[in-house]
């Protein structure tokens, strides 16, 4: 068994990258619905700051992954600087959108489980598209099945699907809010995701790149309390630890 937990950040393209059509695309509701100049600009100011949600208007600046059976972690992630560096468990290794999602594709064909959180829903779809834009083609199938006790070779284990038991639950928690609960070490304490844009802004690249790994690693715990804990057995019985 070789399992990889992975994670991404990402950043909106700058709002003057666009071209008319594409701005009238995203704004045309704003139009429709705001009732003043201010609204309008609170909107305005919201879609902004949310291009970085979708891979038709943003871009990967953070790949984390941890192997769980060599207990090593890596962060791809963008850096004008181009220095790469290591820090307890993780090397953190610079690379252009490009370089971190063709890296990707080339160390997965080694895994058979992967790990995210809210990965089938957000981390793997933004990387697949974000691929076709460079012409890279995936080499593993994270999204054939959902249900785990569906699943063959590889496994994608999305833990807020796990966890929420496929929309049973009302909500759907976050992953501070599963690591409050759990006692896991929180990764969003200083630095959220919401932040990853201005810290973009600012270069603070390596700022973001830390944040991603601390991500990795609340993942990777998660993981292992919903391995021990709630599993299923038919996915346990097939899986040698």
């Amino acid at each position: 068994m070789a399992t990889l937990i992975f994670d991404i950040e990402t950043v909106g393209d700058p709002w003057e990258s666009f071209d008319e059509a594409t701005k009238h695309h995203l704004t045309k509701w704003i139009e429709q619905t705001s009732h003043s100049d201010e609204e309008k600009e609170s909107l305005l100011g919201r879609l902004k700051a949310e291009l970085g949600f979708s891979p038709l208007t943003g871009s990967v600046v953070a790949l984390g992954m941890f192997d769980l059976e060599r207990s090593l972690g890596a962060v791809y992630f963008v850096d004008e600087a181009n220095e790469n560096f290591t820090e307890g468990d993780f090397t953190f290794k610079a690379r252009t959108e490009e370089e971190l999602l063709a890296d990707f594709w080339e160390g997965a064909q080694s895994y058979d489980t992967f790990v995210t959180f809210n990965g089938r829903a957000f981390d793997v779809p933004f990387l697949l598209h974000r691929s076709v834009t460079y012409g890279l083609r995936p080499t593993a199938e994270l999204l054939r099945r959902r249900y785990l006790t569906q699943q063959t070779m590889p496994y994608h284990i999305d833990l807020q699907d796990e966890l929420t038991f496929y929309g049973a639950m009302a909500r759907r928690p976050s992953l501070h809010m599963f690591c409050r609960a759990y006692g896991i070490e929180s990764p969003k304490q200083e630095v959220s995701g919401e932040d990853v844009a201005e810290l973009f802004r600012q270069k603070k690249f390596r700022d973001i790149a830390r944040y991603n790994a601390r991500d990795v690693v609340a993942t990777t715990k998660l993981y292992e309390k919903w391995r021990t804990l709630l599993a299923p057995t038919t996915f346990l019985n097939t899986i040698d630890f």
